[in-house]
Parts: C-alpha cells; sequence; structure tokens
C-alpha cells in the first residue's frame, strides 16, 4: 500500500506527522473556541433577558 520513498522516508512521514498534528491542533482550538464564544453569547443572552424583565 505505502509506496517506496527510499532516502526521503523519514522526510516525507515526519511532515505527514507534523500535518496530521498540526490540522488536529487546528480543529481542537476551533472546538474550544467554539465553546468558549457560545457560552459567552449565552450568558449576554441571559443578562439581557434579565434586564428586560
Amino acid at each position: 500500500m505505502m509506496p517506496d520513498l527510499g532516502k526521503y522516508s523519514e522526510t516525507v512521514l515526519s511532515s505527514y506527522a507534523a500535518s496530521i498534528l498540526l490540522l488536529v491542533l487546528l480543529v481542537a482550538v476551533t472546538l474550544w473556541r467554539g465553546r468558549r464564544v457560545r457560552a459567552e453569547m449565552e450568558r449576554l443572552e441571559q443578562n439581557r433577558v434579565k434586564r428586560n424583565g
């Protein structure tokens, strides 16, 4: 399944690993920020409802 990369195998595979790691990190940060923003929006909405009665 894996093509023979010869002397470049270490470079190519480490590049793949770094790319996958960065993608996973990007998804994790995006989800974390989304939760944080959603919680802030809910808090602001609750304050608005309390203020307006």
